[in-house]
């Protein structure tokens, strides 16, 4: 029962020296500070219901015009476009790099065969078995 004693002594002696210490009283506000008229603050802070209601009224039944969505929407398909053009671009290079890449490979299989044709070829047979 002791140790609650101590407690709550110590604790009304801290809140005593809180209370009249500096720090607290320049924390607090104090009351010889100007408050003019606090209906004039409340009327620069709130407007009256009636302007608050026109104004989300007029707030709310503004919506995006007409030729703002044709503006955007032109901007999205030019996108588009441009993106599709530029697949198309990437895709017709690749085709022509693999046609490319083909036409090489046919020919130097061809000239391999041939050359191996020619060196095989014994002068026995007529050429044109060689060649179907």
């Amino acid at each position: 029962m002791s140790w609650t004693r101590v407690f709550v002594l110590s604790l009304l002696t801290t809140l005593l020296i809180l209370t009249f210490s500096s720090v607290v009283s320049s924390a607090a506000v104090r009351g010889d500070s100007k408050a003019a008229d606090p209906k004039g603050a409340a009327q620069q802070v709130f407007m009256a219901e009636s302007d608050a209601s026109n104004f989300f009224k007029r707030r709310s039944r503004r919506s995006t015009r007409h030729y703002e969505l044709q503006a955007e929407q032109r901007v999205r398909l030019s996108v588009n476009e441009r993106r599709r053009e530029y697949n198309e671009e990437q895709r017709d290079e690749y085709d022509n790099y693999i046609k490319e890449e083909r036409d090489e490979q046919n020919e130097r299989s061809r000239e391999t065969n041939e050359q191996l044709r020619e060196y095989h070829y014994d002068g026995h047979q007529p050429r044109y078995y060689w060649f179907h």
